[in-house]
């Protein structure tokens, strides 16, 4: 029982080991450059841009074939002498603005960049608000609850006055 419990542990630990490196393995042999600075550079610029197909990966990571291409198309910019500026706008220019992993800040970028500060600061200052009315909601029943009616009033002085028992 114990050895069929540790067989399956082992196995259930091996398949989960072959499964994470497979996106370290999306890059094939034959993309990689002889230049190793090159390389270098086109692994983090490849980093930098979204697979269209996955979309929530970097072309770096997918294994779509268009990420392959996009990758091979880096290289080549490389290769020709870009800067790693010029690759990124030549790919934006082809490929649009969604495909940086990191939109770039302009006006039509802005609400993207803006909402999560702008959701937090309003998040807060509805807490706060909210807190100081409670504060004053609470202060002013609990002022109410202080004062006496006039009848109360009488029928106090009444129990004050009369001796006790």
């Amino acid at each position: 029982m114990w050895r069929a419990r540790c067989m399956v542990l082992a196995l259930a630990l091996l398949s989960s080991a072959c499964a994470l490196p497979l996106a370290a393995w999306a890059v094939q042999p034959d993309e990689v450059l002889s230049d190793p600075a090159l390389e270098v550079r086109a692994r983090a610029l490849s980093r930098e841009l979204r697979c269209l197909v996955c979309q929530n990966q970097s072309i770096d990571d997918s294994a779509a074939p268009l990420a392959r291409d996009l990758r091979v198309l880096v290289r080549e910019r490389l290769t020709e002498g870009d800067s790693d500026q010029q690759v990124v706008d030549f790919v934006v220019d082809r490929y649009g603005e969604f495909v940086l992993l990191r939109p770039r800040f302009n006006w039509h970028t802005a609400l993207l960049w803006l909402t999560p500060p702008g959701a937090l600061i309003g998040g807060a200052l509805v807490m706060w608000l909210s807190a100081r009315r409670r504060r004053s909601a609470n202060a002013a029943s609990a002022g109410e609850r202080e004062r006496l009616t006039p009848a109360e009033e009488a029928r106090l002085a009444r129990l004050l006055q009369s001796p006790e028992p």
